[in-house]
């Protein structure tokens, strides 16, 4: 007969040679993308990049969701980009037309009603539509009553914030990653690679940890790309970074099936988990404002050339 004491260590051997992912939950992402460029970028035209990225997401069986920012989307380039992806599966949300920061004092809650509602008129006869609205910057309003109307307004209309929880300056990456080929279009893209892989998991490390600290748990996590050179070149390498890791790439409608998006902080702007993470009033000595800015990067790519 085995004793109590040899049991409880074969239990204690057992837990520990289970992975983390079946006892905590699997660490699980979505992809999302925002603005929609339709712009020619240096050794690729406009539908060549593009469709360079949508043959990545659908090698890779990923469906995503692309904000739209529509001031650039009534002619047949920006015509061409919703269709592509609306066509390819991905799901079709909100950016407002304009792109303008809610932070502004010169932005009231009318006016930016005004930019969710003209979008709205856009996008809203693609059938993979979401009412889904995400704000430009993740910048929620500067003051109580500008957060309050706004965030009344959407619920009325049926919107849902398209939070982020990963948010990382992939759109600076790509700026630098622009001008050296406008420098030198046969230049090398080995280090920007590494570079942009390398960033955007410390980012999702980062917010990982924070977020598993404050829930207790792994969620469905959403991260914030852009519709960019970057993302065309780069996003395969890093869905398999993310699979390598043991992260599993999920849906948008999977992602925000997670209650955690239904939360509605105090704190508004920036991603959902830095915004929870501010309520606590735990954690300001790791949180940095801007959250995720161009700032924090210029320094270590100036440092390695890129």
């Amino acid at each position: 007969m085995i004793n109590k004491s040899f049991r409880s260590q074969i239990l204690i051997w057992v837990f520990f040679l289970i992975p983390a992912s079946l006892v905590f939950g699997q660490q699980k992402i979505s992809l999302s993308f925002d603005d929609g460029m339709i712009n020619d970028r240096p050794g690729y035209n406009l539908r060549e990049w593009n469709e360079l990225l949508l043959n990545k997401l659908k090698q890779n069986k990923v469906q995503s969701v692309l904000f739209v920012a529509g001031h650039n989307k009534f002619e047949e380039k920006g015509e061409y980009i919703i269709k592509s992806w609306n066509d390819e599966g991905h799901k079709i949300a909100n950016h407002t037309t304009n792109h303008p920061n809610y932070n502004s004092e010169e932005w009231t809650t009318n006016r930016f009603i005004d930019e969710l509602l003209s979008n709205d008129s856009l996008i809203k006869g693609y059938s993979n539509y979401v009412k889904l609205f995400r704000f430009p910057y993740l910048k929620e309003g500067n003051t109580p009553d500008k957060i309050e109307s706004f965030r009344s307004f959407m619920k009325g209309q049926g919107y849902r914030n398209g939070y982020v929880t990963i948010d990382g300056s992939d759109w600076y990456i790509d700026q630098r990653l622009v001008e050296r080929l406008k420098e030198n279009p046969n230049a090398e893209l080995t280090a920007f690679r590494s570079f942009y892989l390398e960033h955007i998991w410390d980012r999702a490390q980062f917010y990982e940890k924070l977020s598993f600290e404050l829930n207790g748990r792994h969620i469905n996590h959403t991260l914030l790309l852009h519709h960019n050179l970057a993302a065309a070149l780069f996003i395969g390498d890093l869905i398999k970074m993310f699979k390598d890791r043991g992260w599993e790439i999920v849906s948008t409608e999977e992602a925000y099936s997670d209650p955690i998006y239904d939360n509605t902080p105090n704190y508004a702007g920036e991603s959902l988990i830095y915004a929870l993470a501010k309520d606590s009033g735990k954690y300001e000595d790791v949180l940095r404002y801007p959250a995720e800015d161009s700032r924090y990067e210029k320094k270590k790519m100036n440092v390695l050339g890129l």
